[in-house]
């Protein structure tokens, strides 16, 4: 099996310090829609493991960030893609929850549904919680620039090998050439 696993917030869809509440607040950064269509097209099965504290802030509920994700599910399959999975943690930063990045409880579960090891499976994020969650669980990191923050010492990750890209569609290039 072809397994990659996407974050959500900054490598699909622009993130926002005032979350991603609402479907109208999920926009997609230009070229995503099209690099997950790639990835499908390519046989990836393609999952997404996303932190959603919001939740559990009460800025939205799980009715409504299923919702956002029937959205963004529409929108992938209007440009010929499919995600195959989606695994959120709702939890807190400080709740020492084993799901929530960069703890690797999200990337396991995906892994225990399909069956398979994460080793040689890629993790695409855009912070340092989506590499360690990637490293704790025996996936590949690789990172993009899209989130609203600047990566923070990007030499560290290069100097460790992980990969750093302007946004998903160019990752998406380099791992299908």
């Amino acid at each position: 099996m072809k397994l990659i696993i996407l974050d959500r917030d900054g490598v699909i869809n622009f993130d926002s310090r005032n979350y991603i509440r609402t479907p109208d607040d999920w926009i997609p950064i230009p070229g995503s829609l099209d690099a997950i269509a790639k990835l499908h097209a390519a046989g990836y099965t393609i999952a997404v493991a996303t932190n959603q504290s919001g939740i559990a802030r009460g800025y939205y509920d799980h009715d409504t960030l299923s919702q956002i994700h029937e959205k963004m599910q529409t929108m992938v399959k209007e440009n010929g893609g499919h995600i195959d999975k989606i695994v959120y943690c709702p939890h807190m930063p400080d709740s020492g929850c084993p799901c929530r990045k960069p703890a690797p409880g999200m990337l396991l579960d995906i892994a225990k549904h399909y069956q398979c090891s994460l080793d040689g499976v890629r993790m695409i994020g855009d912070t340092d919680k989506d590499v360690g969650a990637a490293q704790a669980a025996g996936a590949t990191p690789c990172l993009v620039k899209t989130h609203y923050k600047p990566i923070p010492e990007p030499q560290r990750f290069t100097s460790q090998g992980i990969p750093i890209y302007a946004n998903l569609q160019s990752a998406v290039s380099d791992i299908l050439t």
